[in-house]
């Protein structure tokens, strides 16, 4: 069972990496999958459903493979890597109708991923209760608004030199005053 809807899922990614995501239906994920609709089905109510576990399982999966983090951006690796592998079925998933869907779980992932550093980070221990939910919200807002960023320029620039650059300046920036 947990085998045939891993299946599922992979090929699910690997259509979403070819073509829109309203172009895909449950016939061309069964031929691919050599399945048949009733197991679909079995494990899905229908395309967005998929889409909608697929997303949530890809993100309790860079949360769990990734517990601790050293810095802001040894916490953003991963999530980068992932944007980067996966940028063409991202670039579909934020241009459909599972848009909203989308940006709500990459928002957990962003969030669980400051969350995590903050209490990994020595920096971060004695700032007051306030001063940390501000800096959890200012960075899970950072990474949310580069990432849409990126998708709406198509992906057309590299994410992680990009981050490293801004995560560089803001480390110059504090270290100045």
């Amino acid at each position: 069972m947990k085998k045939t809807k891993e299946t599922i899922i992979d090929t699910f990614w690997q259509l979403l990496e070819e073509k829109p995501f309203n172009k895909i239906t449950v016939q061309n994920i069964v031929e691919r999958c050599h399945l048949n609709r009733n197991t679909f089905y079995y494990h899905f109510q229908d395309i967005p459903n998929l889409a909608e576990y697929t997303v949530k399982s890809w993100a309790d999966q860079i949360i769990q493979n990734n517990y601790e983090f050293g810095s802001p951006m040894t916490c953003l690796a991963p999530l980068i890597e992932e944007c980067n592998q996966h940028k063409k079925a991202f670039q579909h998933l934020y241009n459909s109708s599972q848009k909203d869907e989308f940006i709500t779980y990459m928002n957990h992932v962003a969030l669980h991923i400051v969350k995590m550093f903050m209490k990994q980070s020595s920096h971060y221990v004695l700032r007051s209760e306030q001063e940390k939910e501000t800096l959890i919200h200012f960075y899970k807002c950072l990474m949310i608004g580069i990432l849409i960023d990126w998708l709406e320029a198509q992906g057309d620039y590299d994410l992680k030199p990009f981050v490293e650059q801004i995560f560089h300046l803001i480390e110059t920036t504090i270290q100045a005053h």
